[in-house]
């Protein structure tokens, strides 16, 4: 029986919940963790890395209109040089070229060395690898396809830049005479040389482009969101896919390239006399002209 001196009461919230006095509390909200320094900073170079690229295809797009597509149309090295020369200036001007081909070029693949690095710190630190010596029994993170394809293609990207945009800077001040009959002239003295080192360029460019943008939006064959029933014929499609598209792309920009371009023949009298002369300032295989 309840004591007479007892009051019985109705239920009823107290003062203070726990939510109410979060803000008072010892523990920060969920919402405002920050993540780890190492997490952010990897999100950022990430990110430098993607929006690089769209810099990049920017130049390109352009670029392979002027000395693929064009001479795929005209089937002529003059007409085409005519449309070469009236826009190069957009993207080899004192400003757009620095913000398009150069920042672009040198933060994507700086992004790209970077990141590598940095998950072998993570596996290191993961795997409590102090020594050097520790170190070394760690094995290095997985090289996906599209990144051997980016360390195949620098060299090779700079190697070209160097034929075509420095050199004509460096020996003759600009490079105001060099178009598409200097790439011809190129071909003709050297096709072995020239004709197999354009195609792995070509062939590393197409396939890199390709399946990096596949990655940037999610369509690549490891991407979530496949159903699951059907996951593997899924991957498979989407890996024929991407193929097919890299190759078409190749096979267009070498059809301009080597096709047209690559069987115009060397240029004669004293332009090709100029052109003979900046080739053999070619390191090592300068000699070959």
């Amino acid at each position: 029986m309840m004591d007479d001196n007892m009051q019985e009461l109705d239920p009823s919230p107290i003062e203070e919940s726990p939510v109410a006095n979060e803000k008072n509390s010892y523990f920060p909200p969920h919402d405002s963790v920050s993540p780890p320094p190492s997490t952010r900073s990897s999100s950022l170079v990430l990110r430098t890395q993607r929006y690089s690229s769209y810099a990049f295809t920017a130049f390109l797009t352009a670029h392979i209109t002027n000395v693929s597509l064009i001479p795929l149309l005209t089937r002529s090295l003059p007409a085409s040089d005519t449309y070469l020369l009236l826009t190069r200036p957009y993207y080899q001007s004192p400003l757009a070229e620095p913000l398009l081909v150069i920042a672009p070029l040198a933060l994507h693949v700086l992004s790209g060395v970077t990141l590598r690095l940095h998950r072998r710190r993570q596996t290191a630190l993961r795997y409590g690898a102090e020594s050097r010596a520790d170190r070394r029994t760690l094995a290095w993170p997985k090289l996906s396809g599209t990144s051997a394809l980016g360390y195949v293609l620098t060299p090779l990207v700079l190697g070209h830049a160097f034929v075509n945009r420095v050199l004509p800077l460096w020996v003759e001040g600009g490079s105001s005479s060099v178009g598409l009959q200097y790439v011809a002239h190129g071909f003709a003295k050297d096709p072995w040389v020239a004709g197999v080192g354009y195609a792995v360029f070509v062939a590393a460019g197409s396939w890199h482009v390709v399946w990096g943008w596949a990655k940037w939006l999610g369509w690549t064959p490891e991407a979530e969101g496949w159903e699951q029933a059907d996951r593997e014929r899924q991957k498979r499609r989407t890996w024929w896919v991407l193929n097919g598209v890299a190759a078409l792309v190749a096979g267009v920009w070498m059809a301009g390239g080597l096709g047209v371009v690559g069987r115009g023949g060397a240029m004669g009298g004293w332009l090709g006399r100029q052109y003979d002369g900046l080739y053999k300032r070619i390191p090592i295989l300068g000699s070959r002209y």
